[in-house]
């Protein structure tokens, strides 16, 4: 069984040895050899060659034929390729002869092959180098020309691109290296131009500033135009013309590869069209150092620097001028400075990503906000000139509105101003102090005269007056008034203009420039005014006539409160029957003004009086006077002459001021002549003394019994009381109703008793001592009669 599988495992191999490539027999060899049986392989390998090359043989013989055919051909053919050899070798010879030239030509050719490979690999390597070379001169180009940025991204070309394909070269090396001291310098000289870029708008954000504030005036001057309706605040989004048109004007590519001057400050003034501001600025060394430093990967660097630089000069600008206040262009300088400032950061802001941010304005707008209230609070509380603050105002107005545009929040400039409208109103006061001060001291005093029709209609439309017993009079004829009148009531007038002008732009209601108006009115009335009516009344050296004169003025200006508060109320379109609206104090002022005046006629009146009574000289020790009549005293004469003339004055004043006058001088001289007798210095009077007071006062009371004023000599019933020696009834009527001495004060009879018992007394007494005197004398002389 054993040498069955043996058989066959040798006829296996024999068949693979027969089929397989002889590359890979070596395996089937070695099974062999590793087997037992290798003389009995060995002896069946040699039987199958034997059978091959039996067949071998039989195939040999039966092919035989043929083969003696081919080789009696072959050797025919023999002969021939002898032949054949020869005419190849002369055909060789002839070629060789005939080649060397194609041989030399060839060579030639291969030389020319060779040279051109090398000129094409030469020129492949060109390829590569030349534009690493182009570059490189472009590069320097660029930066001959300051063309920072975009030799920044040459530079990004030549070292990502160009130079690695170019290969290892000594001038790459060469670039290689030079390339970081490239962008170090492309950085410095980027940043050198960024700082006079800084430089350049601080000095110039005036200019700027300027600009703008003309385009926000003019924007305004066209809504206005357009619309007459009052003009609203807008901001970003209702305001768009100005602020739109202004960045529109820019031009400015952010890519932008030129320079062509940081500014430009040309005096545009003769032109009829208003530049944008930032027309004035070139704006591409912040977007040129902007993009170099974002290639640089020190994008942050950049912005912290931009930030850090805008914010000391935003500190810069805000710093005002220590004489600021002193005029208006002070204030309009730094106003220019701002906007001028903030424009250039708004547009900043617009027009490249992330170098400032909103937040980061906002900021800067708050700490400039705060810092502008305080230098305009401290500065405008400097100004004492009416105009110089509402044309301040009018600059802030200019200056909130064109900042608004631009999307700033302005509110605490417009609570400002409303502040400062406070202080306006104290200047104005002051000023119309200095005014009606002017007024009073040029005012003669007198009714206005007027002559002819156009005169009277003249003053009637300076003040309301309105009289038809007057109209009806001819000419001439003359206004009860003196210049006073209209000349206060126009100032009046003007008054409300001028604070009507303040509140202009300033976005109130009617209702709250009403109010406004009506309470500054009722100041200049209640205080200012009424000051000046004082001065006027407790001046020195004012006469009487004045006096009258003032009253009657301060009665016509009272009632024309009422067609000032209509004047209000038609410049304000603000009812005046409206809720809660302001009345004006003018009648209560007016009706001090004229109690003051009436006062101080009262003691004016009582003043001149005393210095008629000054000139009283009674001889309090003189004799009883005899029969005749007693006439009444010069100064009394002369005092009753004054007042006569005086009250002839009083006839343009109301009666009753008239009649209290009259009843207040008499009063006056009742009891200054009531004093005169009780006067601690007078210890003794006569009844001749009293006798002559008697008839003086007689005299007053004749002249006052016509004015209803003669029971204020409450003396005569003293001095009748003396002069007839009647205590008698005095005493037995005391204290009665009907009583004839009812008004005489016994404290004031016994005063005046004991001075009038003292003298009647000495009277007595000399008497008695000359009766004595006279008797001794006759006894002398009888002595010296019988002596002689």
């Amino acid at each position: 069984m054993a040498s069955l599988e043996t058989a066959a495992e040798h006829e296996r191999i024999l068949r693979e040895i027969e089929s397989t490539d002889t590359n890979c027999i070596g395996p089937t060899l070695r099974s062999v050899y590793d087997g037992q049986e290798h003389g009995l392989f060995m002896e069946k390998l040699d039987a199958r060659i034997r059978n091959h090359d039996r067949e071998i043989e039989k195939m040999c013989n039966h092919h035989f034929q043929g083969f003696v055919d081919s080789i009696t051909e072959l050797l025919k053919v023999r002969g021939e390729a002898q032949k054949l050899k020869s005419q190849v070798t002369e055909t060789n010879r002839h070629l060789q002869e005939n080649g060397k030239e194609l041989t030399t030509s060839m060579e030639e050719l291969r030389q020319c092959r060779v040279q051109q490979r090398n000129i094409a690999t030469t020129i492949d390597k060109l390829t590569h180098c030349l534009p690493v070379l182009e570059m490189y001169s472009r590069l320097q180009e660029q930066m001959k020309a300051k063309r920072y940025y975009p030799a920044l991204r040459t530079l990004e070309q030549l070292e990502q691109t160009c130079l690695p394909k170019a290969g290892q070269y000594r001038f790459c090396s060469i670039m290689a290296e030079n390339i970081p001291k490239l962008r170090i310098q492309i950085r410095d000289t980027a940043m050198s131009q960024l700082r006079d870029f800084l430089e350049s708008i601080r000095k110039h954000s005036d200019k700027i500033g300027e600009t703008a504030m003309k385009q926000a005036q003019l924007q305004r001057s066209l809504d206005s135009s357009v619309s007459p309706q009052p003009r609203v605040l807008l901001g970003r989004r209702g305001r768009k013309g100005a602020p739109a048109a202004i960045r529109a004007g820019m031009g400015v590519n952010s890519l932008s590869e030129h320079d062509t001057g940081i500014l430009d400050v040309e005096d545009e003034e003769e032109e009829d069209e208003v530049p944008g501001a930032q027309d004035l600025v070139d704006f591409s060394p912040v977007y040129r150092c902007l993009h170099i430093y974002t290639v640089l990967g020190l994008r942050d660097v950049f912005e912290n620097y931009y930030r850090k630089q805008r914010r000391k000069q935003a500190r810069l600008v805000l710093q005002p001028h220590s004489n600021m206040h002193e005029t208006l262009e002070g204030y309009r300088r730094y106003f220019n400075q701002i906007v001028g400032f903030f424009v250039v950061e708004d547009h900043v802001l617009h027009t490249t990503q992330g170098l400032v941010n909103r937040a980061y304005v906002e900021e800067l707008w708050e700490l400039a906000l705060s810092k502008i209230v305080a230098a305009l609070r401290t500065h405008s509380s400097y100004c004492d000139d009416p105009d110089l603050v509402l044309d301040l105002k009018n600059l802030i107005v200019l200056f909130a509105d064109t900042l608004q545009g631009y999307g700033f929040p302005v509110s605490q400039l417009f609570d400002m101003l409303l502040e400062i409208r406070e202080q306006y109103g104290e200047i104005l006061l002051k000023r119309w102090n200095i005014t009606f001060r002017q007024v009073i001291d040029q005012d003669n005093y007198s009714p206005i005269p007027v002559s002819t029709e156009k005169e009277y209609r003249q003053y009637t439309s300076q003040c309301p007056f309105q009289d038809p017993e007057l109209e009806k009079l001819p000419f001439p004829k003359k206004l009860p008034f003196s210049e006073f009148v209209p000349k206060v009531y126009c100032q009046l007038k003007e008054f409300i203009y001028a604070c009507l002008k303040y509140s202009e732009d300033l976005h109130l209601s009617s209702t709250e420039v009403d109010d406004m108006i009506r309470k500054s009115t009722n100041l200049l009335l209640t205080r200012t005014l009424s000051h000046c009516l004082q001065y006027a009344i407790k001046k020195k050296n004012v006469g009487l006539a004045e006096l009258v004169q003032v009253i009657i003025n301060t009665t016509h200006l009272e009632q024309s409160c009422h067609f000032l508060e209509e004047f209000i109320s038609n410049i304000t379109n603000v009812p005046p029957d409206t809720v809660n609206a302001t009345k004006l104090y003018g009648t209560s002022t007016f009706k001090d003004a004229r109690h003051a005046a009436e006062a101080e006629i009262y003691t004016s009146l009582n003043a001149k009086i005393d210095q008629f009574l000054q000139l009283a000289d009674y001889d309090w020790m003189a004799a009883v006077p005899g029969g005749e009549n007693l006439a009444a005293s010069d100064y009394l004469i002369d005092l009753i002459a004054f007042l006569k003339s005086t009250f002839s004055v009083f006839t343009n004043l109301p009666g009753k001021v008239a009649q209290t006058a009259c009843m207040s001088s008499c009063k006056h001289i009742s009891t200054s002549l009531m004093q005169l007798l009780l006067d601690p210095e007078v210890r003794q009077i006569s009844m001749g003394a009293l006798h002559q007071l008697d008839t003086d006062v007689k005299e007053c009371e004749s002249e006052c019994r016509s004015a209803n004023v003669w029971h204020i000599f409450l003396q005569k019933c003293l001095l009748d009381l003396f002069t007839q020696w009647d205590w008698s009834t005095y005493l037995a009527d005391y204290g009665k109703p009907t009583c004839k001495y009812l008004r005489v004060n016994p404290h004031t009879a016994l005063a005046l008793l004991e001075k009038v018992s003292f003298i009647s007394q000495l009277y007595t007494t000399v008497n008695f001592m000359l009766i004595n005197l006279t008797k001794k004398v006759e006894a002398l002389t009888l002595s010296f009669m019988k002596f002689s």
